[in-house]
């Protein structure tokens, strides 16, 4: 069984058990994701599939923020030939991991 939600304007396929990494999430470590930031968008139940316009009446998904983190370093390098221009910055955003604890329709 899986699900595709929607969670802070991002769509992620979902399963029981695992683990997805999103925006920063406002919200403690180990507290309940509201439900309102949740959107189920299309429940497949071993293969009888409900797709919903816009969201899947009666269905919900139960989840947990793990820890807030923050991602992988991106380099940002910017350059114009000729001209002695370079510039070097880096980032890294703010991550939040949530466990999806149950699926229900």
């Amino acid at each position: 069984m899986y699900a595709i939600v929607e969670i802070a304007g991002q769509q992620f396929k979902i399963q029981k058990g695992r683990s997805i990494y999103t925006h920063r999430l406002e919200g403690d470590v180990d507290a309940a994701l509201a439900s309102d930031k949740v959107k189920v968008l299309l429940v497949d139940n071993e293969g009888s599939i409900s797709i919903g316009a816009p969201t899947v009446a009666g269905a919900t998904v139960s989840a947990k923020i793990v820890e807030h983190l923050k991602g992988e370093k991106v380099i940002v390098f910017k350059k114009k030939r000729r001209k002695g221009y370079k510039k070097k910055n880096g980032h890294r955003q703010y991550l939040t991991k949530v466990l999806i604890e149950d699926i229900t329709i």
